[in-house]
């Protein structure tokens, strides 16, 4: 039903008054003579986007051609929220420049937030008196009364600016109004990213082809070649799909962020924007792509050690044996046996000191055989051996073990997972603190005390790289004097007896009980217990065994 030109003139009555006070405001601030020079040319641009509302509301709201103009509801929507999100973005900037500087009055600050206020009200009351509604290949606008639309909060910019975070990375803002794109480098630049902005699709096409960018703010709505376009094009190059993209719109509609998610955007934000909520989803964006990076990085740097050492199958066993640890002499000693398989195995362990008494040691087993097993195992091991790990304590073995999960899921390493055992010895506080991921126990005992038990060091987990949500305990022991570690991989006991059972881990620690208190375990004790018990046949599996004595 058409509207009367009585509900009209209300409809422009009630869509004027915050209006005018956007207007007053502006013309109270400008005219007040201590106002500091940097507040002015924005002022001018809030003041001029106040009276450009009128304008448009009395051109749209004329009874004489209002059923003509909101047909186009893409336009109409374009037209009345364009100069609101303009207003409401440049007296956002000016809000945080009051909040940088402590000294500005408190009259200006107060306006300010009025100005905002009034301008949050101008638009659920567009809203609440224009809703449009959209079908498969047509838009019809229809006028109704109507309770006002959800809007999102923005809260106070200086309580949003408090918390004083500062981003990195560099982001092309592709938006066709220059006052978008401005607000929007302005505003981001403050918070520490390196800003690029372009007005056409094309252009972003161009740059992104012969620039590097972390992220694109993407205006979905553009002359020429759409936001929707440059998406898809974008996707559909390889060198460019991984880059992030954030869509942006003033039509907060359903269909169309369905859309650009099915597309491949990342997320979508629709005008003015919430400032907090702008940051936390640039934050998400990049940091999602920093992610990918890492795993794509590890990804390649698996791949060239495959490179250079698919030439040398034969010698493969070898080079995982190179890069085992030295035995310890010292204070502390170490000892180990390393069997591989017929096939190349998974196999790996070391030890290293994290300070002058603190020592790690750790022993891994990959899932399968053959090169990529032996490959991703020493990848693994040449990680653990230089603490490369980012924003990891290599002193809690929990964090090791959920960073190893998070950059190496197996769906990027040809699905193969490993188990780990990873402790770090306190010769301080003679304490050793452990976890594991799916890996046998290790043994702690006293060698000499037959009667003193033997303890079995392992923590409830998954194999590093089977669930992206897997989470990894930490436990703690005290280490007697004269202790004795033993850490192993399930070789060592997972094999076909003599009378053809299969072996079991209580098999191996009753063995383990029986053999200490006649004679010394050592790492060769161990492997040939193993050899006998598989009847003399080659061993199906890698055995590592590694003792550790601790005076």
């Amino acid at each position: 039903m058409n509207p009367s030109p009585q509900e009209l003139s209300r409809i422009r009555h009630e869509l004027r008054s915050p209006i005018n006070q956007i207007i007053g405001y502006c013309e109270l601030l400008l005219e007040d003579q201590s106002l500091p020079a940097v507040f002015t040319p924005d002022l001018n641009r809030i003041l001029s986007g106040g009276r450009q509302l009128l304008e448009v509301l009395t051109e749209y709201f004329d009874a004489s051609h209002f059923e003509e103009r909101r047909r186009n509801v893409f336009q109409l929507h374009h037209d009345l929220r364009t100069p609101v999100n303009h207003i409401i973005g440049y007296t956002e900037l000016l809000e945080e420049l009051v909040a940088e500087n402590g000294g500005t009055s408190a009259q200006l600050a107060q306006d300010l937030g009025r100005i905002r206020t009034a301008a949050h009200h101008w638009l659920a009351l567009m809203e609440e008196h224009l809703i449009s509604t959209s079908t498969e290949g047509s838009v019809d606008g229809e006028f109704l009364l109507a309770a006002p639309a959800v809007t999102l909060s923005t809260g106070s910019p200086r309580s949003a600016n408090a918390a004083n975070h500062h981003g990195e990375g560099r982001i092309l803002v592709v938006d066709d109004e220059a006052a978008n794109r401005e607000i929007l480098v302005r505003r981001l630049m403050r918070h520490g990213y390196s800003m690029t902005a372009v007005d056409n699709g094309m252009d972003a096409l161009r740059r992104l082809r012969s620039e590097p960018f972390d992220l694109v703010l993407l205006d979905l709505l553009m002359p020429g070649i759409d936001g929707y376009q440059v998406l898809v094009k974008l996707k559909s190059d390889a060198k460019l799909r991984h880059i992030p993209v954030l869509m942006v719109s003033g039509l907060d509609q359903d269909n169309g962020i369905a859309r650009c998610i099915e597309a491949g955007a990342d997320d979508y934000l629709t005008k003015p924007f919430n400032p907090v909520l702008l940051r936390a989803r640039i934050a998400a964006c990049l940091e999602k792509k920093r992610l990918r990076d890492r795993e794509r990085e590890t990804h390649q740097a698996l791949i060239e050690s495959q490179r250079l050492l698919a030439a040398e199958v034969a010698g493969a066993a070898e080079y995982v044996r190179s890069r085992l640890p030295r035995p310890l002499t010292g204070e502390v000693k170490t000892s180990w046996s390393f069997e591989p398989s017929e096939q190349l195995g998974g196999d790996a362990f070391g030890y290293h000191w994290l300070s002058e008494r603190q020592l790690a040691v750790y022993l891994l087993d990959v899932s399968g055989h053959g090169i990529s097993a032996a490959l991703l195992s020493v990848s693994i091991l040449n990680l653990l051996r230089s603490d490369s790990l980012p924003r990891v304590d290599f002193r809690r073995p929990a964090e090791v073990l959920l960073e190893l999960n998070r950059a190496f899921p197996m769906e990027a390493h040809n699905n193969l997972y490993f188990t780990l055992w990873y402790g770090v010895i306190d010769l301080t506080h003679r304490t050793l603190r452990y976890s594991s991921a799916g890996h046998p126990p290790s043994f702690l005992w006293t060698p000499g005390m037959p009667e003193a038990p033997v303890h079995r060091l392992r923590t409830r987990g998954t194999p590093i790289g089977c669930l992206p949500e897997a989470r990894y305990e930490e436990l703690e022991v005290a280490i007697p004097i004269g202790a004795r570690l033993l850490v192993l991989s399930d070789g060592a006991y997972e094999f076909c007896a003599a009378d053809g059972r299969s072996a079991t881990l209580e098999d191996f620690a009753q063995w383990l009980d029986g053999e200490r208190r006649v004679s010394s375990v050592t790492p060769d004790s161990v492997l040939k217990a193993a050899q006998r018990g598989n009847g003399g046949r080659p061993l199906e599996d890698d055995v590592s065994v590694v003792v550790i004595d601790v005076p």
